[in-house]
């Protein structure tokens, strides 16, 4: 069997930091790690090739080389993978696709005319749907009927499928599930509330073999939520130190936590020991009622600027995600979460409008209440809420506007930066013996864009350099990472403009659709004592 494992296309979006990763001469973002973790659990015996659409094209010859086409992928991709789909089927191949967006809306994939879904866990299901086809079966669903697998027997992903050159950052999961019961998170749905883990020796294997193949960067843990089991990743740091020790730190990890890390001085100082970097956390509002409305009574049991600072000023650089649209929220949450952001030195705030995804807590409430506006969602930064929210849609909208706006002007951007990194000044980090990073010449020349168009042409000039020798007097250990997160600014700064015009044309569509809804209702009137249509 002859398999074409496609990755389709992000748009542009918050995540897909263009100009960014241009600066350093790679072409995406992260890998797909599903995708390579599909194709170890296949036949080995079967052909496997991977085109990730993000990095380049299919080319003519791999569509006729196929017998199968496999795709994933997420909700934000969801354009793409259709149009795979029905492209795959025009050339007469079989097509499979699975992960979260064909497991949350499977009717979108077999309307452009799939084969076969292959649903859920793929270490469940990836077994039946082979069978399928060694039975000459040419479709089928394939479900885990709500079975969740032991993740410590999943196989090494096939990094090798991959072109490592073309990516800013690796992957690796150590765990599926969130202890915690976000109203509208999809986690929950998708993977459970008891988070599972892979066995420290594992994971080890898993970076040995990114090792192997010439990796020297950053990895990304994806977990959704790291410390959801804090006594497994305990045990894996625990082994994790001395393998990073001994290979001479060649990572340095980022990943996903919930806001409770700020309680487990020891977890975060054993994540500092073994090079992770920076973590996300989904702080989503500094509005307590609005997290309480949502079910993340986890963000609300410490005052979240003492975590925050907790967190960073244990050596962890904080990305957070904000949103907007709870119900029951008061005017001026945008410019609560603008405060918030810059008060705290918080570079990177992922922000969005409220989605309501299918099969969540909220989907259903929303449902129950007829107040979804349909039967799909999306997660771009650039898409109007999918349900009536508790105060009107262009104020929301506007007051979204107005907050990325401001979020993301450059030197607003600059200020909450330079803050973060003079908490991290203060962090006595450990010591550690790194294996010598080789320059490469595309890097100098990010460097030299970087400080050319912050330093010279904007208006960013006038604070850019008084931060620059600050961060290099005093945190001079930093400031290459200073200068990495300082280059996310060439993204964001472009994508404001995007999601101000793509959001103002969406709710003026939505506005209009509603006033000739509004006009078309019937008139009533009374007659006689009847009422007349």
């Amino acid at each position: 069997m002859k398999v074409l494992l496609v990755y389709p296309i992000f748009p542009k979006s918050f995540w897909s930091f263009e100009r960014t990763i241009q600066l350093i001469g790679r072409k995406t973002f992260l890998p797909p790690l599903g995708l390579i973790t599909v194709a170890a659990l296949l036949p080995q015996h079967w052909e496997l090739k991977l085109v990730d659409r993000n990095v380049r094209d299919i080319r003519e010859d791999e569509w006729e080389w196929a017998d199968l086409i496999m795709l994933s992928g997420m909700i934000v991709q969801k354009q793409d993978l259709l149009d795979q789909i029905r492209e795959a089927k025009r050339r007469g191949k079989l097509v499979a696709a699975g992960g979260p967006y064909p497991t949350s809306i499977p009717q979108d994939c077999q309307g452009a005319g799939i084969d076969f879904l292959i649903l859920d866990e793929g270490e469940i299901t990836i077994p039946l749907f082979i069978e399928a086809v060694e039975r000459g079966e040419t479709s089928g669903v394939f479900r885990s009927n709500g079975e969740k697998p032991d993740v410590t027997g999943t196989p090494i992903p096939r990094y090798d499928l991959l072109d490592m050159n073309a990516y800013a950052v690796m992957s690796v999961q150590f765990s599926r599930g969130c202890p915690f019961q976000c109203e509208f998170c999809d986690i929950i749905v998708l993977y459970g509330r008891k988070p599972r883990t892979k066995n420290p020796e594992q994971l080890l294997a898993e970076l040995q073999y990114l090792y192997d193949l010439g990796w020297r960067d950053t990895v990304f843990v994806v977990d959704d939520n790291f410390i959801g089991n804090k006594r497994n990743v305990k045990l894996l740091l625990k082994a994790l130190q001395p393998w990073m020790e001994e290979h001479r730190y060649p990572f340095t990890f980022n990943t996903e936590a919930s806001v409770d890390l700020a309680q487990d001085q020891e977890l975060m100082d054993m994540m500092v020991a073994c090079n992770f970097g920076s973590v996300f956390l989904g702080i989503e509002t500094p509005d307590e009622d609005s997290l309480a409305v949502t079910k993340k009574f986890q963000n609300t049991r410490s005052p979240l600027s003492e975590s925050v600072y907790k967190i960073t000023s244990s050596g962890l650089r904080i990305m957070a995600g904000f949103i907007i649209g709870f119900d029951g929220e008061k005017p001026g949450a945008g410019q609560r979460i603008v405060e918030f952001v810059q008060d705290n030195g918080i570079p990177v705030a992922i922000y969005s409008m409220l989605q309501a995804l299918p099969d969540t807590a909220l989907w259903f409430r929303l449902q129950k209440e007829g107040r979804l506006l349909g039967a799909s969602a999306d997660l771009n930064q650039s898409t109007l809420m999918n349900f009536v929210p508790t105060r009107p849609i262009e104020e929301i909208t506007q007051e979204y506007i107005d907050t990325f706006w401001q979020l993301y002007d450059p030197e607003m951007f600059l200020e909450r930066t330079h803050r973060c990194y003079r908490i991290l000044a203060t962090v006595n980090f450990p010591k550690k013996q790194r294996e010598p990073k080789k320059i490469r010449l595309q890097a100098v020349k990010g460097l030299l864009t970087l400080l050319w168009n912050q330093g010279v042409v904007r208006k960013t000039r006038w604070k850019f350099w008084p931060y620059l020798f600050d961060i290099m007097r005093c945190n001079p250990g930093g400031v290459m990472s200073y200068l990495n997160v300082c280059a996310y600014i060439e993204h964001f700064a472009d994508y404001r403009h995007i999601v101000k015009a793509q959001i103002e044309e969406q709710l003026t569509v939505f506005l209009a659709q509603k006033e000739r809804q509004e006009q078309v209702k019937p008139q009533e009137t009374v007659s006689g004592g009847v009422t007349v249509s």
